[in-house]
């Protein structure tokens, strides 16, 4: 069961939430807006898993034949296209 508080109190209680193992769901006017779900990862354990799915992505392009650098041209040749 998430804790529920208004958006005031969990901003000046932010540091205790985040500090906390418990989600909480933020009201706004008597309205949940969103929730707050705390992860106890250690940042070690997040680098590690960015690492490994890097080099996921990279063991499946190689497989495929895809060049990296491409697929980032083309990538930013849409976002280009798109912004006209």
């Amino acid at each position: 069961m998430a804790t529920t508080v208004g958006i005031r109190q969990f901003r000046a209680g932010l540091a205790e939430y985040l500090d906390s193992d418990e989600p909480v769901a933020i009201t706004r006017h008597g309205r949940t807006v969103g929730y707050f779900i705390p992860t106890r990862s250690g940042r070690a354990a997040e680098i590690a898993s960015l690492r490994a799915a890097a080099a996921s992505l990279d063991e499946l392009l190689a497989r495929n034949g895809v060049d990296p650098d491409e697929v980032v041209a083309e990538y930013a040749a849409t976002r280009r296209a798109a912004n006209k």
